[in-house]
Order: C-alpha cells, then structure tokens, then sequence
C-alpha cells in the first residue's frame, strides 16, 4: 500500500519484463501516479514491497505535469542531453531542438520529454499520462517510439485514454481495482 500521508493505493501485484509496455488505466484518483512515485521513492509504501532485479535498474520518470526549470534558458538539445538522450529525434522532435524550453507549448515540452525519457540510458521508463497536451500528430509519434521500445528495456505507460492504452501496450492492469 502506497500513498502520502496515508494509502492511496494497493495493495498491487505485477511483474515487468524487458521489452514490455505494461499500461496503468484506471480512473481520477485511483493512484496510478502514485504507484509510480512508489517505485520511484517519492511516495510512502505503507505495506509491502517493491522486489527490483538485483543488478540495480536504472529508471527515467515522466512526470504527469513535467516542471520546467525556473528560469533557466535551457534549449531542447540541451534538456536532450541532460537526460541523456541521443540528438537524433524523429522530425517533429528534431524541430524543438533549437527552441528554447520556456517558449515551448505544454504539448512540445511534453513531447521532448516523454521522447528524452524513452530514449535515455534508463532499463525501465515510467510515463505518467505522456498524451496530455498533445495532438494527433504527436500521439503518432509517441506511439511509433513505444513500438520501436528494444527488448532489454520496459515501459509502464500511465493513461486515462483507454485507445492509447489498448494500441501501445502488451498488456493493461485497471488500477482502480486495487485503489486503498
């Protein structure tokens, strides 16, 4: 059980395996970015366990509403490398590049790093609702990433777009089942 102040969520039960889209559906305030922020260690586990392969895993997370940083005159190439990403995006990526952050649409910024946090070093990528903002031609794009996902990496993809879910996932958990 995992929660804040107290549990918001579980208990929950699953397992993740390379080269996997795992999806988190579920509604408003089911917890499904704060079972994220459990296995990040930014949210309390009350009860339970979080078992992680004993190697060490390295994890890039997508934050529902990714912050900017305040004031810092970072361009998109810049942010890229930061994350650790390659500086070889798809087109409509490659065009934010050169931008600076803080002139970007919430739907660009979105993009740029839901694209950096899938293409960095990280074993498993947490993306917590990486559509919002974004239009069609960028759902396009997120989801051609998603299928090029290699086999030794993992995803668990949090939406409340059930369609999203269904066409970028290997396998989908509702997690309203499981709300504390």
């Amino acid at each position: 059980m995992a929660g804040y102040t107290g549990p918001v969520v579980g208990p929950v039960s699953f397992d993740l395996y390379a080269g996997e889209v795992l999806g988190l559906g579920g509604a408003n305030g089911a917890g499904k970015s704060t079972l994220l922020r459990a296995l990040t260690g930014s949210a309390r586990i009350f009860s339970g366990r979080i078992d992680r392969h004993p190697s060490g895993v390295r994890v890039a997370h997508h934050r529902q509403r990714p912050e900017r940083p305040p004031e810092l005159p970072l361009l998109g190439r810049e942010l890229v490398a930061l994350l650790g990403a390659p500086s070889d995006p798809p087109p409509l990526i490659a065009r934010l590049m050169g931008q600076p952050i803080a002139l970007m649409s919430g739907g660009q910024y979105q993009l740029l790093q839901a694209w950096a946090c899938l293409n960095s070093g990280a074993d498993v990528v947490l993306l917590d609702e990486p559509t919002n903002n974004l239009d069609g031609s960028a759902i396009e794009v997120l989801s051609g990433i998603l299928h090029r996902l290699g086999p030794d990496r993992a995803v668990i993809l949090v939406s409340h777009e059930r369609p999203f879910l269904e066409a970028n996932c290997n396998r989908q958990l509702d997690i309203s089942e499981w709300t504390a």
